[in-house]
């Protein structure tokens, strides 16, 4: 029984994620078509799309406060509640703010899913293990992301409205109720950690506030050039879609093998190898056009694609007292930090822009300098990570013999 238990609630996770992922895909599919029938400016659009973000952060950093006193089952109940009331309000509602109150909901349910199944999985499973699935369940965002995009091309070609392709997103949400529906979810493996002073103390562990130092950074690695990567390899000569398809297929495919990775790595091996790679990827990005952008495309896509759910195991196996609080507050840091550099990145294109221009360049060709100009300083993210996990790694790998000696001693 304990073992149906443990795969309704992995998979009834992994279906919560694939809602996020088809909410982000599917709605951004039928932008077009909203903008067309409602007459939105983009700006209006700009608008809609950022109350997904808003949701998300508010709502994951609520339920991890909440997570042990309210309990996953609950967060998840909030999350199909919002969920469905924002899939419905899209649909049946006529207008630019139901559309905002919309996008909102759908936001929160995305966020109340992150808040509850990140801890959830990490109690349910140990060591490498709890890397491997908390790995296979981020999958799903990617591979939602590619499902959805697909589904909405395939429905948009064949003229179909809009608010078919929302219903959609009802499938997976209706899939997670009922794989959830009356099943006990685990408790955290420490009894200590159900309390919120004992969270915020271990909050405050040096470990704790370095890997959410680090989070921001990983964070905006693998956000900013995806968001931008479109922009800039447009004038490229390579196909800007196929590029974030690669982006998003590769990293199903390494977090499906995630757990043979960090075995033989290490989450600190791991998180430094990613940045190298993800260096190198984004360098690639600024400097390749044609077919060599689909090699960037790879070697970047394989160093962002372990970050966020290793970091999330980090937290919680070397700071298992902060537990989900924790773990929210973690991936909150990771959206706000994407939320707050996205506007700098923009303002590095236009500086790149008028530099250009001011040497003569024009149309495609500045475009793409611009760009390739941007993502070149966009390497300093990684970089600063490949410093600030080196560190780790050598913190980590004397704290190690430092509890050897003393298991020793003992």
């Amino acid at each position: 029984m304990e073992h149906i238990n443990k795969r309704a609630l992995f998979n009834g996770s992994c279906f919560a994620l694939i809602t996020t992922a088809f909410s982000f895909s599917i709605r951004a599919g039928i932008l077009p078509q909203l903008a067309e029938e409602f007459g939105f400016s983009a700006e209006q659009l700009g608008f809609i799309n950022s109350m997904w973000f808003l949701g998300f952060p508010i709502s994951m950093i609520l339920g991890g406060l909440f997570y042990h006193s309210f309990g996953p089952k609950n967060i998840m109940r909030v999350a199909f509640v919002a969920h469905t009331l924002g899939i419905l309000l899209t649909i049946y509602g006529n207008g630019y703010e139901l559309l905002l109150v919309s996008t909102l909901l759908i936001g929160v349910g995305n966020g109340c899913t992150e808040a509850a199944c990140n801890p959830m999985i990490a109690d349910t499973y140990s060591g490498v293990q709890m890397d491997k699935m908390l790995n296979r369940f981020h999958m799903w965002f990617p591979g939602g992301i590619i499902l959805g995009a697909i589904i909405s091309k395939y429905m948009t070609a064949l003229d179909t409205s809009w608010q078919s392709q929302i219903w959609v997103i009802m499938v997976p949400t209706l899939i997670y109720a009922i794989l959830f529906y009356g099943k006990e979810f685990p408790k955290p493996k420490l009894e200590r950690a159900n309390s919120l002073v004992e969270n915020l103390k271990a909050m405050g562990n040096p470990l704790y506030i370095f890997l959410f130092c680090c989070m921001a950074l990983t964070a905006i690695t693998e956000f900013g050039p995806n968001q931008w990567v479109n922009v800039v390899l447009s004038y490229s000569g390579a196909d800007a879609m196929l590029i974030l398809a690669l982006v998003s297929g590769v990293m199903v495919v390494g977090r499906f093998f995630a757990g043979t990775v960090v075995s033989v790595l290490g989450q600190t091996g791991v998180l430094l190898l990613s940045a190298v790679l993800a260096t190198i990827g984004i360098f690639l990005f600024s400097t390749v056009t044609g077919p060599m952008a689909y090699v960037a495309a790879v070697i970047f896509s394989l160093g962002i694609c372990y970050n966020w759910p290793v970091m999330i195991g980090a937290v919680a196996e070397k700071v298992p007292l902060s537990s989900a609080l924790g773990m929210s507050v973690l991936g909150g840091i990771g959206f706000f930090s994407t939320s707050i550099f996205q506007p700098v990145i923009g303002n590095w294109i236009d500086s790149a822009r008028i530099a250009n221009r001011a040497e003569g360049l024009s149309g495609d060709v500045l475009e793409l300098a611009a760009g390739q100009d941007t993502l070149a300083k966009m390497t300093v993210f990684p970089a600063i990570l490949i410093v600030l996990f080196t560190i780790l790694f050598i913190w980590q790998r004397k704290a190690g013999k430092g509890r050897k000696r003393a298991l020793e001693v003992t």
